[in-house]
Parts: C-alpha cells; structure tokens; sequence
C-alpha cells in the first residue's frame, strides 16, 4: 500500500474551485482543474513516489495485479478512477465499444496519426463504459430522450422552424427517426443552424416566462439557453435538444456503456471507468470534431434512465454495473471498517481523513487523495471518525 499521487488535468472547462475546496486547498485556483486522474493510464499515469503507476505494475504484474486480473486484462489496470470537476459543460461526446476503438485505433496507427495529434480520435484500443457517482449537485445531459418526450418538449416550444423537422419524427420508429434528425442537424449549413437555434432559444425564452410552464420541461430549456450562451449558435446546443437532462443529489450515480451521447454540465464527481481516453465529439467544444466517425460510432436507440439503482449494506453503497473492468463502493467510515478486495483497488478519500492499515503499515489520506493497494496486500482496516472513501476495485 502506498500514497497514489493524482494526475491533475487542466482542461478549460474545468472549476477553479470544486477541486481546490475538496482538497482544502487556496480557492478560487490559478487556472481550471478540469480531473484529477487515479490510474495507469499511458497519457496520464498517477505515480508512487515519482514512479508512474503503469511502470510499477509492468514491473511485477502478478504482484501488483494478481493472477486473476493480471490473465483478464493482458497484465494491465482494466480501470481509471477520476475526481472530474465541471465549471463549465463539457463537450457532447460518445466513447466506443470495444470492437470499434480496436479497430479505430489500428487504423489511425495505419494512417500514421500521432497519439497526441488534434485530429486524433482514437488514443487506445479500449472501450470507455463509464460511471459518474456525484458529490455535489450534478447536472449531466445522457442517453437520446424517448421520442414521446422529445415530442412534448416540441409542442411546449411551439416553434415553426422547429416543426418542420417534426416529419422525420416517428414514435414507433425511435431508431431511425433519431438518426435522420441528429445527421441531418449535425451537418445543415452553419446559417441555416443559427436560425433555428435563435427561433429555439427565442421560444425556450417565452416558455419559461409562462405562468404554467411545466417544471420538468422547464428545467431543460433553461440548461438549453445557458448552453446557447456559453456555445453561441454551437449543433450540439440541437444536440442536446433530443438528450435526457439530470439533476443529481449527492451519491447518485449515472452509469454509460457505449455509443451514448451525453455530457457533463456542472458539479463535482468521482467517475469510473474502463482505462481508455476514447473520445468522439459532436459539439459544445473547440476541439476536433468527426461528424462520420461520431454517427458511425453512435447508437441511436433511447435511452430509458441512466440512474444506477444502488445497493444499501450499512456504511457502505454499492453501484452495480453490468460490466467487468471495475466496480466501486462509497463508505461512510465512522469509526472502523474494512475493505476487502482480490486484485489491485484504488481507496480515494473525498471527505475528512481517512487512516488506513495494511499488516504493520499505516497512511493517512485526506480528502482528494488516493492510496494504492496492490493485490498481494491484506484487507485494508480504515479508521476515521468522520471520512467518506471510494474503494474502485476489479
């Protein structure tokens, strides 16, 4: 068990103080601190005593990994743990399966692109399925909105411009009517855009002023004008148009696989996910944009509820994912409790201080500080009298 020190990430959305309050730091920062990275990952690992976490585990996979792990995942971390701090939103993005970062990433290999080039998409061979566990309010955007809905926030809009594209529409076709609307939105000329999003937020504007406005509807048009405002006349201000809008209190969780269009737009979280830096942007950002790769990736099937059902067993809360890489659990430690694990784990403290002890070692982590637990390491015996801790595991 050793201190795991975080790779701090600096992208413009990033908050100047959700990250710096955490961490008892000077607030407001210098500059945005977008992620704090707690993992392996090549273009960011986090380090042991100036050590990169990758190196360390290349070093004695077995050791570091287990057996178990270690066969699964070809001797490598199968997961990446965040502190993600959104000031501003991110962009409308989607991660791809695993068959096609494989296959994106051999090909842009084929194509000579650097990994580090603006136009490139695909970083890794890896798929991105991803769970963001909130710990302040947290408002993300995620998953095609079942078209019933879509259609209700429409007739609420009551918008020519927006009306003509109501054929394209059809309930009982959910699939295809949400892939002729976004491809077509995606790719209209830039004039064309500015017009129906200013006739878009003109009447989003009105909605909202109505005595019997609908809170629900309410909620999404006011996220729609501020994304307008921050990304003038932006597709993904369409975009976000046809996603389902969520306010998260803290420790509720949203979970992603593949293919689902979304995006963050402010709070502080801890997001897990499988170890990939796979992204495919359709807006709200100044970075490169691939209209055929981000619809050839996408899945155009609705998305019902993207909440994660948790699971109770006193101090501690479960978030149940249908996938391998990882899996986390949030504890309340008050007093003493164990955290057991079979393979490496990452323990992160995002309130209080937490003392853990592995056989006759013992650390003190605070708030937005992590620990690493190799496999071949004891339970973990944490102490504190008031902590909260995120144990990501395999």
């Amino acid at each position: 068990m050793e201190l795991l020190e975080g790779s701090l990430r600096t992208y413009p959305w990033g908050s100047r103080t959700l990250i710096a309050d955490l961490k008892g730091e000077e607030s407001p920062s210098s500059r945005p601190e977008a992620e704090v990275w707690f993992g392996a990952h090549p273009g960011s690992p986090s380090t042991i005593g100036g050590n990169a976490l990758n190196e360390v585990i290349a070093a004695n996979p077995e050791e570091a990994l287990g057996t178990r792990v270690a066969e699964a995942f070809e001797n490598e971390l199968p997961f990446l743990l965040k502190i993600l701090a959104a000031g501003a939103p991110l962009s409308l993005q989607a991660h791809p399966s695993l068959e096609q970062a494989r296959e994106g990433f051999a090909r842009e290999n084929s194509a000579g692109i650097d990994l580090g080039a603006p136009n490139r998409n695909y970083r890794d061979p890896n798929h991105k399925p991803e769970l963001i566990v909130a710990l302040t309010e947290f408002i993300a955007m995620a998953g095609f909105r079942p078209l019933r809905n879509t259609l209700t926030i429409f007739d609420a809009l009551a918008c020519e411009p927006l009306d003509r594209y109501r054929s394209m529409l059809t309930v009982d076709n959910e699939e295809e009517s949400l892939r002729a609307l976004f491809t077509t939105w995606i790719t209209i000329p830039i004039g064309k855009r500015h017009e129906l999003i200013d006739a878009l937020i003109s009447n989003a504007h009105t909605y909202l002023e109505a005595s019997d406005r609908d809170e629900d509807i309410a909620f999404v048009l006011s996220h729609i004008i501020e994304l307008n405002e921050q990304y003038p006349g932006d597709v993904g201000v369409l975009g976000a148009l046809l996603l389902n809008f969520y306010k998260l209190a803290p420790g509720e969780a949203l979970y992603l696989d593949a293919a689902n269009l979304h995006a963050y737009i402010s709070g502080l979280g801890v997001e897990i996910m499988a170890n990939s830096d796979n992204v495919l942007r359709g807006g709200l950002t100044s970075k490169y944009v691939d209209v055929p790769e981000l619809v050839r990736v996408l899945d155009f099937n609705s998305l019902e509820n993207a909440r994660v059902d948790v699971e109770e067993d006193g101090a501690t809360t479960h978030y149940p994912v249908p996938i391998n890489e990882f899996q986390l659990d949030r504890v309340a430690v008050q007093g003493e409790a164990e955290a057991n694990h079979d393979g490496p784990m990452i323990v992160l403290c995002t309130s209080g201080t937490v003392s853990l002890e592995a056989g006759e070692k013992t650390l003190e982590v605070a708030a937005g500080h992590a620990a690493w637990v190799p496999a071949n390491d004891p339970t973990i015996a944490m102490r504190s009298e008031d902590a909260e801790v995120f144990l990501a595991r395999v």
